[in-house]
């Protein structure tokens, strides 16, 4: 999907008003496809594996990036240190988060997977302030940190003594969403200033980890004996749709409206994903659980205010995206500060980048 370009002041105002619907549109999508990661990878792991389900996310949304990227003619990147780097980010970004989530959901609610995965803003600031000396923390943001992990015990009931909480589901679930804050910082700290397009970076990055699980995949599971139709329906549109097909929307909605307005997509994420469990999966919640998802976006919202701002200029901007979720995936990643200006590249003021599938689960 191509850039567009900022309308000119000329353009007539029925024009606007339809570009923006446009975006409007497509920014709904983009949270409804990443909210509903959540409730796919749960029907997934009902007829496979969790390693299958991550894998079959990763071949499907590989297959679909990779029509794209000859659809557009782009090139794959080069030199053996961006491929190293890839492999990494593959890992940290895509392979271990994807496989922890499916685990996760084996014992825990998609609803309580979907909260877990937005923690990582808090753990990408937590971690940026050790990682990264030029995010240097301020008084509002470290009370974002501070809030956020209060919303985290208030939907763990700390105070009930975390009863009748699966431990080891819910700690997988937030070690996911800490893969992807250190993934990021990886991203930022190595693949910045590439030169090659986001596309590209983001197609090899999903397609190295697919390879990464199809390894890995055969060693430690076996065939199912039958195949259900939801649960591979599920995987089919985990990995064609949440991974594939809402990377490419994500581009189109920063192309019109900036990173920045972009990124806001992280904060519907739980939201639509809490309300399709209890919806379609009769999960059931209790008062805590939405309670402290919206003292986590709080704090979340919190960390990722500035006391200045320095402006990224276009070939600085990050080169690749969490592609997922985040679930997945994508899903979940510190929102981007930037001036709309910086279009068809995913650029921050800070280096934060705009989320993806990958969400972000």
């Amino acid at each position: 999907m191509s850039p567009a370009s900022p309308p000119s002041p000329s353009a007539p105002p029925t024009a606007l008003t339809s570009r923006l619907l446009d975006w409007r549109v497509r920014f709904g999508v983009l949270a409804l496809i990443w909210g509903f990661s959540f409730l796919l990878i749960k029907v997934g792991t009902e007829g496979f594996a969790p390693l299958q389900v991550a894998f079959g996310r990763l071949f499907f949304g590989t297959a679909v990036l990779a029509v794209a990227l000859v659809v557009k003619r782009d090139r794959l990147p080069r030199g053996a240190r961006v491929w190293g780097h890839l492999a990494v980010a593959a890992f940290l970004l895509n392979a271990l988060p994807f496989s922890l989530f499916a685990y996760a959901e084996l014992t825990i609610s998609s609803t309580l997977a979907g909260i877990c995965n937005a923690t990582t803003p808090l753990w990408g600031m937590l971690l940026s302030l050790v990682a990264l000396s030029e995010d240097r923390p301020t008084r509002v943001r470290a009370a974002g940190l501070g809030i956020g992990f209060m919303g985290v015990l208030t939907v763990l009931g700390a105070w009930q003594g975390f009863s009748g909480l699966d431990v080891t589901g819910t700690a997988l679930a937030l070690l996911a969403s800490f893969s992807y804050a250190v993934g990021w910082i990886y991203v930022r700290r190595t693949l910045t200033g590439s030169g090659t397009s986001n596309l590209s970076l983001a197609g090899s990055q999903v397609g190295l980890a697919a390879l990464q699980l199809a390894v890995v995949t055969p060693l430690f599971t076996s065939a199912p004996e039958s195949v259900e139709l939801m649960p591979l329906l599920a995987v089919i549109a985990l990995g064609a749709l949440g991974t594939g097909y809402a990377m490419l929307l994500q581009y189109g909605v920063v192309a019109d409206v900036g990173p920045t307005t972009a990124s806001m997509v992280t904060y519907f994420i739980p939201v639509i994903a809490t309300a399709a469990g209890v919806a379609l999966l009769d999960e059931q919640i209790t008062w805590n659980t939405p309670l402290g998802a919206v003292v986590v976006l709080a704090g979340a919202a919190l960390t990722q205010t500035r006391a200045s701002r320095r402006i990224t200029p276009p070939d600085e901007a990050p080169a690749t995206l969490v592609v997922g979720s985040r679930s997945a995936g994508a899903m979940g990643v510190p929102p981007a500060r930037a001036k709309p200006r910086a279009r068809g590249r995913v650029g921050t003021t800070d280096g934060a980048p705009v989320p993806g599938p990958g969400s972000r689960a």
